[in-house]
């Protein structure tokens, strides 16, 4: 490897394989953080302060970081979303940031239907039932859970992953299929039978009401109180977006009074949970801790995926998914620092 090549530093930071840590240091210096923390961040901010690329899953980014790191060319982060990130502020300073879509759709509309499955079917609840001892007879009234499968599903934010939930509950369960989004969806709407509905109309229609939105100040707390006064009482709400998309306070008293019936939850507003939460207490909720797309190959896929966002970027061949692409400039046009 020449010198040249050699002359790129990469800070890495979590959910980093042995085998991609070696690929990219073949061809540039690599520190590795494990978890950045109040013992070693003066340590990362001084690798970050040489770096030209920044690679890891969870990355904590802010605008006064980014005035300390002068060479940094691009962010890949090990991740679809990016609120986490200041892309305003990268965009100012020319940093490409990139995402790993695609990779994750399937393994996370996975998660969304298992939490429908276990939602309407009352699985966690009674799981629990028997590995306390409390089947003692048969299962009567009081422990039916509901059909999933011709119950009308609604998509909130029918993007990649909205689109593959949809045909998890058109084509495998016989789900009439409603639809929130910026624009039609015609592939959905002829392969599926699916209705694009405003989201006050899909919220009053729909059995089942999936979150799979990006967020942003536009859905911020896009389903707040009134939002779920609007559901069905007999009504399921499923979050796989982000936690910050709901109104957790209101989701809390409306799952308390019967405002709607259940909620699957993969997200929250504070991660990890508090255990003193209601949510976690609660037998008409199921939560999971933010494993959408945790299976070992979606995250190996979505690893490699940064990974080879972040050499070719500065190599030069370019990178695969940009979210601001219009930033970027070939590597060998760019003057190291």
């Amino acid at each position: 490897m020449d010198e040249q090549t050699k002359s790129w530093r990469i800070v890495a930071v979590r959910r980093l394989s042995e085998a991609l840590l070696e690929a990219l240091s073949e061809v540039a210096e690599v520190d590795y953080f494990e978890d950045v923390d109040e013992s070693n961040r003066a340590d990362f901010m001084a690798a970050l302060s040489r770096a030209h690329g920044l690679i890891g899953g969870k990355l904590e980014l802010n605008e006064a970081m980014l005035a300390e790191a002068p060479a940094l060319q691009v962010v890949s982060t090990i991740s679809v979303g990016y609120d986490h990130l200041p892309l305003k502020a990268l965009n100012q300073r020319r940093i490409l940031l990139c995402n790993t879509p695609d990779v994750l759709t399937e393994t996370t509309a996975d998660t969304a239907f298992m939490l429908i499955m276990a939602t309407q079917r009352r699985l966690v609840e009674l799981s629990n039932l028997v590995r306390d001892g409390g089947w003692r007879t048969h299962i009567g009234p009081e422990y039916f859970g509901i059909d999933v499968h011709g119950k009308t599903l609604g998509i909130v934010g029918a993007g990649r992953i909205g689109a593959a939930i949809a045909r998890r509950g058109a084509l495998g369960f016989g789900m009439p299929i409603l639809y929130t989004a910026a624009s039609s969806k015609p592939a959905l709407e002829q392969q599926l039978g699916a209705k694009r509905r405003e989201l006050n109309d899909l919220l009053a229609e729909a059995d089942i009401v999936c979150l799979s939105a990006p967020y942003n100040s536009d859905t911020h707390h896009l389903i707040d109180a009134d939002a779920l006064a609007r559901m069905k009482t007999t009504a399921a709400l499923i979050n796989i977006a982000r936690g910050k998309v709901v109104d957790e306070l209101a989701l809390i008293k409306a799952l308390h009074s019967g405002g709607i019936r259940a909620a699957g939850l993969d997200v929250f507003v504070e991660e990890p949970l508090p255990p003193d939460s209601p949510l976690a207490a609660m037998d008409n909720v199921v939560t999971t801790p933010h494993i959408g797309s945790a299976t070992h190959e979606t995250r190996e896929a979505m690893a490699q995926l940064a990974v080879d966002n972040l050499l070719g970027t500065l190599i030069g061949s370019g990178p695969l998914t940009a979210v601001n692409e219009h930033v970027w400039r070939r590597a060998d046009a760019i003057e190291e620092t």
